[in-house]
């Protein structure tokens, strides 16, 4: 007998403000809104209920919509500035969601928009691992480009020193201990945890590994020149198919 499968919604937050990118959910990336590409992945993954965007910007929600997402609701100005915390704007999502006729969603998968070299299985992944292990909170990593183990130093009044001493001895980078920064590839959670939860990584937390050239996040404007070139490589490989 197969396990009843968890209601569980996909979550876009878009903000209008954006310091590094002006307007960056709207910008275009090979021709699609980068909002556009969250939305497309988050429709297609077989194990979300439906897809909901929380924005407080009117042409945002007027594109999100277009590209088949729900806004169910405007996001309160004040979770929509540089400093409001992502946890909040889920809490904010959730419990609002909890006042609508289908009620609290039991899972909710967060995609960022500045992850659009993510594919399906990358959110799928992260979701089945939260599943398998019961855990509060699942999220997506890469193998870290710096290593704090080899060749990084801080600095105090000039002097150089180890900023993390190996535990044994590493005169290559290959050979010191591996770690891991987190992507904005996907994030899911049991919405039970994010309404109790006070920080983000809080509680039981669960990582799933996707490979660095579909983690890429931007950032910047050269992130952005640099996603446009591969998404239109892509495009370009897939006609000549």
């Amino acid at each position: 007998m197969s396990l009843k499968r968890p209601y569980t919604i996909g979550l876009i937050c878009a903000r209008g403000g954006s310091k590094g990118v002006p307007r960056k959910n709207l910008r275009l990336l090979a021709g699609k809104p980068l909002i556009g590409w969250a939305i497309d992945i988050a429709r297609k993954c077989p194990s979300l209920d439906r897809v909901v965007v929380s924005t407080e910007d009117a042409e945002i929600a007027q594109v999100a919509r277009k590209f088949g997402a729900e806004v169910p609701f405007v996001r309160p100005p004040e979770l929509a500035q540089d400093d409001s915390p992502e946890l909040t704007v889920w809490q904010h999502a959730l419990r609002t969601l909890a006042s609508e006729e289908r009620g609290l969603p039991e899972v909710m998968v967060n995609i960022p928009t500045t992850s659009p070299l993510r594919s399906t299985a990358d959110v799928e992944a992260c979701l089945a691992e939260l599943l398998k292990f019961e855990a509060d909170l699942s999220l997506t990593v890469r193998r870290a480009e710096r290593n704090p183990y080899f060749n990084m130093v801080k600095l105090e009044d000039g002097w150089a020193s180890v900023l993390i001493t190996p535990p044994t001895a590493t005169f290559r980078r290959q050979d010191a201990p591996a770690v891991y920064e987190i992507t904005t590839v996907a994030y899911a959670a049991h919405s039970e945890y994010v309404l109790r939860a006070h920080k983000l990584l809080e509680g039981r937390v669960r990582a799933t590994v996707v490979p660095a050239e579909r983690a890429l996040d931007i950032d910047s404007e050269l992130d952005m020149a640099f996603a446009d070139f591969l998404k239109n490589r892509e495009k370009d490989e897939s006609k000549s198919v």
